[in-house]
């Protein structure tokens, strides 16, 4: 997490924080907005923050996970920067998931009909994203960190202790 908090720390954007239990107030995402997420599922909690924010008058949203230690500034800025010519980014990571997502309006039905946590998740919603005639523009595939066999040789747990 505090590698996610580096890399997003200084983007010229709003920051938000949407915990999955309970939120706390004194962590290292002060200065973040801080959210509660709502929801029976990934997909619901997504839908709902990104429903809320797009409610709140935001446009160029974007979720990214806290597992990711090769997402960096430049691929979040090239994010936001292609959602002003695209309805959807999406990040792919090797397991089959995806590391980010964003949109520039409400198209939260690409979390519809998800089996969250299998390796089938980027194909289905690429397969959503093209039904519902999106466009769409994928970032660079990136390894996320689910299992320590995840961990590459470029990110030793020394490495980390450092970011």
């Amino acid at each position: 997490m505090q590698h996610t908090r580096s890399i997003t720390s200084y983007l010229p954007v709003n920051k938000f924080v949407f915990y999955a239990d309970a939120i706390n107030e004194d962590d290292l995402w002060n200065g973040f907005e801080k959210r509660l997420q709502t929801g029976n599922d990934l997909g619901e909690r997504m839908t709902n923050a990104f429903r809320e924010l797009f409610m709140q008058g935001f446009q160029n949203i974007c979720i990214i996970g806290s597992d990711c230690l090769e997402l960096d500034t430049e691929i979040l800025n090239a994010a936001f920067t292609a959602l002003v010519n695209t309805d959807i980014i999406i990040g792919p990571a090797t397991d089959g998931g995806y590391y980010s997502l964003g949109m520039q309006k409400d198209c939260t039905v690409v979390f519809t009909k998800n089996n969250w946590g299998e390796s089938s998740v980027y194909d289905t919603t690429i397969a959503i994203i093209k039904e519902n005639n999106l466009q769409y523009l994928p970032l660079k595939m990136l390894n996320d960190v689910d299992t320590a066999e995840d961990l590459t040789e470029d990110f030793t747990i020394e490495k980390i202790r450092n970011i």
